[in-house]
């Protein structure tokens, strides 16, 4: 069945960009987009595989826009998938076509401005499908979604607005390729001392079942990196004794990195855990006792103290605050886990909460939640455990970046507290899910102002006589008083009013081509460790962004709006005691045939045609537009300086035009539609005489619009 309806896909693919050339609807284009969608219906009938379900809808919508179905699935299938935000383009298209085709179609196209982080449009429609949910309140059919609901998400959409506008100090970095690829990467756990991670992974390569699960995606398989020289090293399958043919997830590992706690499906899902040999294999995982796992219940995360003695861990089973529920055993003196507990109302919600890590101070819990004070999804959180008290205090949520409109779950801490891992799903991604680090930085951080010393003399002990002895008393006298005239001069350094540094603003307007002002998606990040910048709305294409740092520093400022071409741009910010402003225009370039680009901040491995970590958000943002544009096909040009003999510069830039371009069919854009070709140093854009303004730009990958509606 599966191959009958692999072979379906193709052929409609083939019809497709055999009739996508007619510009108005022909019968043969409504035929095609009727086809498209039976073909999403017989996969999803078949099997789960909902990315190429969704391409047939979005391929349905391109034959024929005005196929009001195939719109509204192909914005369902969105949310449901990746790229949740691409969803809204569709949903609108519904409204357009039909405002009472579904009930809830405003809920939906606010639903995905908040995945794209655009809060007022998300307000304004989840707002105006509140009065319509409140103006035919006896409406009762499938397509209704209920008032809570709705009011949760405007508390959200209210709450990230705040979080965004005042981000916390976080600077968060893919962990890179070593660890993370093109497949999903999630549950990150590591050792006290960070040199080793296990995490999870969905990937081909070292997995042990060939074979796909019904979504068409590899199976689950456990994966172990070791760090050597403060670098992680390529990861490698875990082996056969820990992972099995089918689905199994890394859960916790101990502090000591001898005990690895792991997920299985067995009993709707229970947690194992296997031992460390000295060999540095591991036993055949055995299931925790029933006080932990439950019959017919869900145990699906899992933490265990520093000292081994209080497992937390989180479960969907009755009696709880409702939904999943984080639970603890405490260790007997036999070495049991006695009877869970539920942790109770300060850290459960009606909502799910999960993911539980206790930190290497044994009282400060992390988890995630789906309820509180969020911004969507699953927002991490801590609480610190107060042994006097006997209470936890109330979760604070860790603020954005780190959390978003979509799941922000499974976070771990290390040992020193600087920095933590968890998996995301963010604009410089390698894969769809990947493994980042986070290090907490201080806000502000410019060291101390006063140094004040203690030069600990070495006592001599000698005889004394009475004249040494007064010697020592007026010497003694005269460095009390020293001591006291320091004291006294720096409580005067500290009463002085000290220059404070002021933060910088950045507004930045966006114009489209004909100069009026646009909403886009707007962020700017610091280049060298993303630390996000406070962004506010101040009009229609207007962004204005706080900034105070204490060391001059270059931010990359980016700029993305369906139908027109990306900018990504750097902004250079000094440290300033006076108010300072930047204000940047950003003029947009519409895509149509022969517009023309250069993806600057895409690097290569000298000689090379391997990416640098650095590329992947350039590269992200090529296969954003790409998606948001499905008609469109470009060509990818490859170019070098004159350094080497023109065959082998030649050789080397049709090598990087084609590592774009396989980049971006990894990530689901068809091949069909990317041309890749090398030009070496054929087109410079500059003399080849000077290295800065000469050979570095021309050292360059291009792309240009070749075809499409």
């Amino acid at each position: 069945m599966y191959k009958r309806l692999r072979f379906l896909f193709f052929i409609v693919l083939f019809l497709c960009f055999a009739l996508k050339g007619f510009s108005q609807v022909s019968p043969e284009n409504k035929k095609l987009a009727e086809d498209l969608i039976l073909t999403a219906e017989e996969i999803m009938a078949a099997t789960q595989a909902m990315d190429q379900a969704r391409e047939m809808y979005v391929q349905a919508v391109e034959a024929d826009p005005t196929n009001i179905k195939a719109n509204y699935m192909a914005g369902d299938f969105h949310l449901r998938t990746v790229g949740k935000d691409r969803a809204v383009k569709y949903f609108l298209k519904v409204l357009e076509l039909n405002p009472e085709y579904r009930f809830d179609i405003t809920y939906w196209i606010g639903r995905s401005y908040q995945y794209g982080m655009n809060f007022d449009k998300a307000l304004a429609y989840y707002n105006q499908y509140k009065a319509k949910l409140i103006q035919h309140d006896g409406y009762r059919g499938r397509d209704r979604t209920e008032l809570p609901e709705v009011e949760r998400r405007i508390y959200e959409c209210e709450n990230a607005i705040e979080f965004v506008a005042n981000p916390a100090h976080y600077s968060i970095v893919n962990v890179g390729n070593a660890i993370n690829s093109e497949y999903e990467e999630y549950a990150p756990v590591l050792n006290e001392d960070e040199t080793t991670m296990i995490f999870t992974s969905r990937r081909k390569d070292g997995n042990l079942n060939q074979n796909v699960d019904r979504d068409n995606k590899p199976f689950e398989d456990i994966f172990i990196s070791k760090k050597t020289g403060g670098k992680w090293g390529a990861a490698k399958n875990i082996g056969d004794v820990i992972n099995t043919p089918y689905h199994g997830s890394s859960l916790a590992l101990s502090a000591d990195g001898n005990q690895l706690f792991l997920y299985k499906d067995d009993n709707n899902g229970d947690i194992y855990v296997s031992e460390r040999k000295e060999d540095d294999t591991w036993t055949f995982p055995h299931p925790l006792s029933e006080n932990i796992n439950s019959s017919g219940f869900k145990e699906n995360a899992v933490s265990i103290s520093p000292d081994q003695s209080i497992l937390f861990f989180a479960s969907d089973r009755p009696g709880g605050q409702g939904g999943i529920d984080i639970y603890y055993s405490i260790k007997d003196r036999n070495g049991e886990w006695t009877r869970s507990k539920n942790l109770g109302p300060v850290i459960n919600t009606s909502y799910d909460d999960d993911g539980p890590f206790i930190d290497y101070d044994g009282k400060t819990l992390y988890f995630s939640s789906q309820g509180r004070k969020g911004m969507g999804g699953y927002d991490l959180f801590k609480s610190v455990y107060d042994s006097a008290a006997n209470e936890w205090s109330e979760p604070e949520n860790l603020g954005y970046p780190i959390n978003t409109p979509d799941d922000d779950i499974y976070f771990v801490s290390t040992k020193d507290g600087k920095r933590g891992y968890y998996a995301s799903v963010r604009e410089d991604g390698l894969g769809y899910t990947d493994i980042y680090m986070v290090t907490i930085l201080k806000d502000g951080e410019v060291g101390e102002t006063i140094a004040s010393k203690k030069v600990d003399k070495e006592e001599v002990k000698e005889p004394e006589d009475n004249g040494r002895k007064i010697d020592k008393v007026k010497q003694e006298e005269t460095e009390q008083e020293e001591v006291k005239q320091e004291e006294v001069k720096q409580e005067e350094v500290k009463q002085e009013v000290k220059p404070q540094l002021q933060p910088v603003t950045v507004n930045v307007t966006v114009l489209d081509e004909d100069k009026q002002p646009v909403d886009a998606k707007v962020s700017l990040k610091g280049l060298s460790d993303n630390v996000v910048a406070g962004k506010s709305n101040t009009g229609t294409g207007s962004y204005q962004f706080k900034i105070t740092t204490p060391d001059a520093k270059t931010y990359r400022l980016s700029i993305e709006k369906d139908g027109y071409v990306f900018q990504n741009l750097d902004i250079a910010v000094k440290p300033t005691t006076e108010p300072q402003i930047i204000n940047r225009t950003i003029n947009l370039q519409k895509l149509r045939i022969g517009t023309r680009s250069v993806l600057r901040n895409i690097y290569f491995n000298f000689d090379k045609a391997t990416f640098k970590d650095e590329s992947y958000n350039e590269l992200n943002k090529l296969e954003t537009m790409m998606a948001q544009n499905p008609g469109m096909e470009i060509e990818i040009s490859g170019h070098t300086d004159n350094i080497g003999s023109k065959d082998y510069n030649k050789t080397l830039s049709q090598r990087r035009a084609n590592a774009v371009k396989d980049y971006l069919v990894k990530k689901g854009i068809d091949a069909r539609r990317v041309t890749a070709v090398g030009y070496g140093e054929e087109r410079p854009l500059a003399s080849n005489d000077d290295e800065k303004e000469g050979r570095e730009l021309n050292r360059r990958v291009e792309f240009k619009v070749i075809g499409g509606k």
